[in-house]
């Protein structure tokens, strides 16, 4: 039981590092120097897409979903509502790299939009 717990925890955390890659950039607004966590998280993400790689969480979570002796998802709600968003069933490596890219889209807007704030808060203060 300890087992799926961490495997439903680590899958968990993996749905909050895809939506901290997608939308952390707005926290910039808040701290500058998260760029330092953000941009290498958008960059390994975009890597996985690309390339076609596996993220080092997918082979752990299905290892103690193993150690546990549960092969099949049970009907929870981590495996019913959060698993088909991070590991969708018909997934190709061309999905893979569109998704890959609206990701960078996505980034690439709210990095120009956070750069817009501050040049704008720092234009009123000189003014």
């Amino acid at each position: 039981m300890t087992y799926l717990i961490l495997a439903d925890l680590l899958v968990l955390v993996h749905l909050l590092f895809i939506i901290f890659v997608l939308l952390g950039g707005l926290l910039l607004m808040l701290r500058g120097s998260l760029i330092f966590v953000h941009l290498p998280a958008v960059i390994w993400a975009a890597l996985i897409s690309f390339k076609g790689w596996i993220c080092p969480l997918t082979p752990l979570e299905n290892h103690l979903r193993r150690v546990a002796g549960s092969a099949d998802y049970e009907q929870g709600f981590v495996e019913h509502y959060l698993i088909p968003i991070i590991y969708p069933n018909n997934l190709t490596p061309n999905i893979q790299v569109m998704l890959g890219i609206f990701a960078l889209l996505i980034n690439l807007c709210i990095y120009c939009l956070v750069y817009y704030k501050r040049m704008a808060k720092h234009d009123g203060k000189r003014g």
